[in-house]
């Protein structure tokens, strides 16, 4: 699902957000598509390991990249909007962009420790 959302929310950008958006605001919503799209495919690695490699490190790996998606991807597409409307709130929201940003990295770390810990 969060695949197709991002091919949803890129070509949304791309067609329609661009018509709206200003150029920095459009740009940070790109990047959360960007950050959503390369988790996907980690997303679908911790599914094909998680099939030989039954260890917890993995499985949280997979928890973490999915809340880095929600609060990092999330946060950069209400951020575009609240800049492209030039509302107030951007600060409360931008705060939660670098939490997911450590999700992601988390996520990262225990995958690697899921899987080096079976070789």
């Amino acid at each position: 699902m969060f695949g197709a959302l991002a091919v949803v929310l890129g070509a949304f950008a791309a067609h329609k957000l661009k018509e709206i958006f200003p150029a920095d605001a459009l740009a940070i919503f790109d990047t959360g598509v960007r950050y959503q799209f390369y988790h996907v495919f980690a997303l679908f690695v911790i599914a094909i390991l998680s099939a030989h490699y039954k260890t917890k490190w993995i499985n949280w790996a997979g928890y973490c990249f999915i809340i880095g998606i929600l609060l990092f991807s999330g946060s950069l597409y209400a951020l575009a909007a609240l800049k492209a409307h030039e509302s107030t709130g951007l600060g409360a929201i931008g705060i939660i962009t670098p939490i997911g940003g450590l999700f992601f990295i988390v996520g990262w770390l225990l995958l690697f420790f899921g899987v080096s810990k079976k070789m």
